[in-house]
């Protein structure tokens, strides 16, 4: 199984608890390696006063990176403050995780990826090209630009070995 991103209804204003519960929950119940990531979509908006503010782009919900197994999804669906996963038919069935390319969408505003440099990708990973034109075109990295989030890949084009630069939202993990 591999880690995928899900959407968990939580009550409205309580993202932040309940994103805290659920780390805590994941740590010390030793589901580190099951529960990643836990993340509250939020924009910052300049008012008409010109002040910033931090919005919630999907007020009561967030998103968690997980591997869903039984014990992670229960974990999940118990913390405080949660009503359930996104995605969902309910009687016990288990959620459809977002696309990456959904998943790309929201954390790309908030200056995310989805892939994190150094844990899940490294340089000689084989990685699949999921937008642009090389789209669905298989590569090996070969540099990794940590600061501006762009990647150097090695394609196959025409029987030679070309070098092209990718953003992190171009591509995917093979």
């Amino acid at each position: 199984m591999e880690k995928e991103w899900y959407v968990v209804n939580t009550y409205s204003g309580h993202e932040s608890k309940v994103k805290e519960k659920l780390e805590m929950r994941a740590s010390t119940m030793g589901m580190e390696d099951y529960i990643f990531r836990v993340v509250v979509p939020e924009e910052t908006i300049i008012d008409e006063k010109g002040k910033e503010k931090v919005k919630k782009m999907f007020p009561g919900y967030i998103l968690v990176e997980m591997i869903m197994n039984d014990e992670a999804w229960f974990i999940v669906r118990n913390t405080p403050g949660v009503t359930g996963f996104i995605g969902s038919s309910g009687k016990g069935a288990k959620p459809f995780p977002l696309t990456p390319m959904e998943v790309d969408k929201i954390l790309g505003s908030m200056g995310m990826s989805r892939l994190e440099i150094g844990n899940s990708l490294n340089v000689d990973d084989s990685v699949k090209v999921v937008n642009g034109p090389f789209a669905s075109m298989f590569g090996k990295v070969k540099s990794i630009n940590i600061e501006s989030q762009i990647i150097e890949v090695a394609l196959d084009l025409f029987g030679q070995e070309t070098i092209v630069e990718l953003g992190l939202t171009d591509i995917e993990k093979a």
